[in-house]
């Protein structure tokens, strides 16, 4: 018998604008960095290339563009979570449909009129927006012209920014996230900070400074939502991977410790507790990092502490000291080394859903404030068989798997809010720039040429999920 969920719990599905929505050049909205990112395998070279020039070239292929058109279509997606059940669904605003170039003084009407129409066809079906303010799609004009979270005066835009729509939908977003994978910065600083890496020897200075931006950025939002919408409720997000040591000897328990603390919780215990940790003096010192700060940044960092930590949770990682003996993980953009415990997807990520489990506990265990699962998901391919369905049996075997780690994460005590499967329709993969790369429950059809027409199909992971919503997560 499946654990007990808590009564409200908040069964959903997670998107990204970028990824998702299309109408690119629609409505008055400016360039962001998803824009710019041509699809296919050319994509992951140029997310550590130093020589990116943020140009759009007319030979190439820009998926983000149309993606899967939800930017037309959002009143038949939202009517498909409807009929799932969707308690609320997870999106994102595009920064560049309300601040086409990022540094105006008023807002886009055009952009904000688009949300508004969103978030109302949500409310219709009974379903709560989540939002997230900034997910991977910064305005291409500060990267180019203010180098991206580098620069401190980018605050002074964010803050606009939620300004902007914190006052526009008071009455109908109650949930908020400020920055979308915020320690993603440590692997892809394009996507999360705005900027390429010249070298690697180069990368830590500007890296932690540009967080530090980012921080006082998200607790400024975190106030201004307070002030605007008391009622709300305003969360980071982190990508979280439990770090396993590959054995017991204590040089790789230890390694494996310090890239735990780095990776997972440098950006949450600044965000949720409001003060930098004490581990990462010795990581600044040993890098040579000197943050910029202003009088009142750690004021402003300990008055900005945010309600909730929303995580995405795909894989647990293993490390070992020294790894050149080791198979490394093909797939797994956390690096790490093979763990021979664990199966992995078409796309090498490994599964584990313990982990999950082992991952709430220990975010609730280090910070004890609610948690919630924003991004769970499994990318694979997907076969339309000659009947026109889809028997998706992999799909719903990895969400009940992990599922039901989060009901013993519950009966061990964790207070977890809610939970929103990633890419609940398919949508163009981030990392890959690929439609092959499917999570949804509903299947559209688009393929990695941009070829298709775009219907929608329901897979039999929707009516699985459905029944699994219905009966608050008793029927797995």
């Amino acid at each position: 018998m499946a654990k007990q969920f808590p009564e409200g719990f908040l069964w959903g599905g997670a998107t990204a604008a970028n990824q998702f929505e299309g109408g690119f050049h629609k409505g008055n909205k400016g360039l962001n960095i998803a824009d710019v990112l041509p699809g296919g395998k050319e994509r992951l070279e140029i997310l550590g290339n130093p020589g990116f020039d943020f140009e759009i070239d007319p030979n190439k292929y820009y998926p983000n563009h149309d993606a899967i058109d939800f930017y037309n279509r959002y009143k038949e997606d939202i009517a498909l979570f409807a009929e799932m059940g969707f308690k609320v669904f997870r999106t994102s605003i595009a920064w560049t449909r309300i601040f086409p170039n990022g540094d105006e003084l008023e807002p886009n009407e055009e952009g904000l009129a688009f949300y508004d129409r969103v978030f109302d066809e949500l409310i219709k079906h009974g379903i709560e927006p989540v939002v997230t303010i900034s997910h991977y799609e910064m305005p291409v004009h500060l990267v180019k012209e203010y180098g991206g979270w580098r620069n401190r005066e980018v605050i002074t835009f964010f803050e606009r920014y939620a300004e902007a729509i914190f006052n526009r939908y008071k009455g109908k977003v109650k949930y908020w996230m400020t920055f979308n994978e915020i320690n993603s910065g440590l692997m892809m600083p394009i996507m999360g900070l705005g900027f390429a890496i010249q070298k690697e020897a180069d990368k830590y200075q500007p890296t932690f400074q540009a967080f530090h931006h980012q921080f006082v950025a998200s607790a400024k939002a975190v106030k201004l939502c307070r002030e605007i919408m008391p009622e709300a409720q305003i969360g980071c997000m982190i990508i979280y991977a439990p770090v396993y040591a590959f054995d017991s000897k204590p040089e790789n328990v230890m390694h494996a410790l310090e890239e735990e603390e780095l990776f997972n919780y440098f950006c949450a215990d600044v965000q949720v507790r409001g003060e930098y940790p004490a581990f990462i003096n010795r990581y600044f010192k040993e890098h040579n990092i000197e943050l910029e700060m202003e009088d009142g940044d750690l004021d402003i960092l300990k008055e900005g502490t945010v309600d909730y930590i929303g995580f995405s949770y795909y894989m647990s990682r293993t490390e070992k000291k020294d790894k050149s003996n080791e198979e490394g993980i093909q797939g797994n953009i956390m690096q790490g080394v093979k763990n021979p415990f664990l199966q992995a997807s078409d796309w090498g990520w490994e599964i584990d859903p313990v982990g999950l489990r082992i991952s709430l506990n220990k975010l609730y265990g280090r910070y004890e404030v609610p948690l919630f699962i924003v991004e769970n998901g499994l990318g694979a391919y997907d076969k339309v068989e000659e009947d026109g369905s889809i028997q998706d049996d992999y799909r719903i075997e990895y969400l009940r798997e992990h599922m039901k780690q989060m009901g013993e994460a519950i009966e061990d005590g964790v207070e977890l809010m809610g939970y929103t499967s990633w890419g609940c329709i398919d949508l163009v993969s981030a990392s890959t720039g690929e439609m092959s790369k499917r999570y949804g429950f509903i299947y559209v059809d688009k393929h990695d040429d941009g070829t298709g027409t775009l219907e929608r199909k329901r897979k039999k992971s929707f009516y699985w999920y459905k029944d699994v919503i219905d009966s608050n997560g008793e029927n797995l």
